[in-house]
């Protein structure tokens, strides 16, 4: 038997994967989670053989939930499932460990197959998903769209620099940079521009 905890904010989603995954493979559902924050929380209280979890959540992303966790549990089995498989966000899952790749629109047969994949010690990135990383243009560094990714939420430069540990003058770099190479005005474009080119 697998345990995993589900985390994804659109409830109809969680819900039926809650309800379909047992009935797919031996999985047991320990929690659910609407929001990053509540993720960390079930993982570091459940430590389920598998954490399925949504790319994109309100609060804490799932990139994020995943960085926290992987503090404490370098060792959590980790499944990311995303509508929108942008390379950028391939690449930072994959540094960050994530040993699964699924798009939110698999049959819930196949996203129980990829968990007894993950279980077992093996990895799994969709054909799709890999596909996108393989044609990524993207022009910017992996700092340059960290920064545009905390930038979108509307934080200050004071803000993104302590979220991302760095000087606000390396920040001011970084957005000076991403907006030369995007050729666009303001960090809010940047980041847009970026989003709009699934880099994001």
């Amino acid at each position: 038997m697998t345990s995993v905890v589900l985390a994804d904010d659109e409830a109809l989603l969680r819900k039926a994967l809650a309800a379909l995954l047992p009935l797919e493979g031996d999985i047991t559902v320990l929690a659910e989670a609407s929001d990053g924050a509540t993720a960390i929380d079930a993982t570091l209280r459940h430590r389920p053989d598998v954490l399925v979890i949504d790319l994109e959540m309100p609060g804490v992303d799932g990139l994020g939930a995943v960085a926290e966790i992987r503090r404490t549990l370098p060792g959590q089995v980790i499944l990311m499932l995303t509508r929108h498989a942008r390379p950028g966000v391939l690449r930072k899952a994959l540094k960050l460990g994530v040993q699964g790749f699924v798009t939110k629109s698999a049959e819930p047969s196949h996203i129980a197959d990829v968990v007894a994949k993950l279980h077992e010690g093996r990895r799994w990135i969709d054909p799709d998903v890999s596909a996108l990383a393989v044609i990524d243009d993207c022009p910017l560094t992996d700092r340059e769209l960290d920064v545009l990714r905390v930038a979108s939420d509307g934080y200050s430069v004071a803000d993104i620099a302590a979220r991302l540990h760095l000087a606000q003058g390396t920040v001011r770099n970084y957005l000076s940079n991403a907006m030369q190479k995007t050729q666009t005005q303001t960090r809010h474009d940047a980041a847009r521009y970026a989003r709009e080119h699934d880099w994001l």
